[in-house]
């Protein structure tokens, strides 16, 4: 944990155990026992199981407490939302070993129900997992991104309001794509929720606009250069033109590409930023960190 001074800068780091051979993948942040002060939930690839650690509300948190997710499951994305509108906030998770997303209800202290599984389709592996309210409804759906071989693509799950899911509809991304990491938001301003994936086989995004019934036009692709193997996307408004822009971490070429968005809709690529050499960018966020109104990465 690295705590912001509000000027771009950060104390040095704080660690917290996840555990021997863990490996995480992805954290997620909100306020799982309603005490009103953030707490983190992570995605332990290796150990198979999520891990939650209570914030205090000074800026440190407690020891891990972790819920099994199933013998190889491999969690690799968690993301967090209230399915059931019970006002107690749910996980959802990326099971990359099964062919399977978790959903997991909060009790609203800090536990949770036994977890539910939803098929991605036979031998399909989701990697990441996204949440949003597809077919406006007022009940919050789930997008997965899932590959493997013939199975490329977006999968949602529409949410009943109850805490259940739907059985999966696909839209494609193409043979070979590799769909990764998604993330929403309203590219076009009509008011429904699209999505956008990082597609690390075919080295660029795809970006699917929402008709605001669950359902979505075919993906739209933006290159995201030769061997770049796009890993993670964020999006936000980066030249303040009230359009949303995207952000990707190109993995294999150890940069973020920034796509601003414009009133087509379309995207237009107009810049990378190196992260190092080999550094291997795997994930990205955007927040402004230093107060001055502009988005930072």
């Amino acid at each position: 944990i690295l705590l912001g001074y509000g000027d771009g800068t950060f104390v040095n780091s704080k660690n917290y155990s996840t555990g021997y051979n863990s490996e995480q993948y992805s954290v997620a942040i909100g306020d799982l026992n309603n005490d009103n002060k953030l707490d983190i939930v992570v995605a332990n690839f290796d150990a198979n199981n999520i891990g939650i650690l209570l914030g205090y509300g000074d800026g440190t948190f407690s020891t891990q407490t972790t819920f099994l997710t199933g013998s190889s499951s491999s969690p690799n994305s968690v993301a967090l939302g209230d399915f059931n509108n019970d006002h107690y906030l749910d996980i959802v998770i990326a099971l990359f070993g099964y062919s399977y997303i978790g959903v997991v209800l909060g009790l609203g202290n800090g536990t949770f129900s036994e977890q539910v599984l939803y098929s991605t389709g036979s031998r399909a592996t989701p990697s990441s997992v996204s949440i949003g309210d597809f077919n406006n409804d007022d009940r919050l759906d789930i997008v997965a991104a899932i590959s493997f071989y013939w199975t490329n693509g977006i999968g949602i799950f529409l949410g009943d309001g109850s805490g259940s899911f739907a059985i999966i509809e696909l839209f494609v991304t193409g043979f070979g794509s590799s769909p990764y990491w998604t993330t929403i938001g309203d590219f076009n301003n009509d008011n429904n929720l699209d999505v956008v994936v990082t597609n690390l086989g075919t080295n660029n995004i795809g970006v699917f606009f929402g008709l605001g019934d669950g359902t979505f036009l075919d993906q739209e692709t933006y290159s995201t250069g030769e061997s770049s193997q796009p890993y993670s996307v964020a999006v936000g408004d980066f030249n303040n033109d009230t359009r949303l822009d995207i952000a990707v971490g190109n993995y294999g070429t150890s940069n973020i590409g920034v796509f601003l968005g414009i009133d087509v809709p379309t995207f237009v690529s107009v810049e990378t930023y190196s992260t190092g050499s080999s550094s291997l960018p795997y994930s990205i966020v955007v927040n402004d960190f230093n107060n001055d109104t502009e988005l930072d990465m």
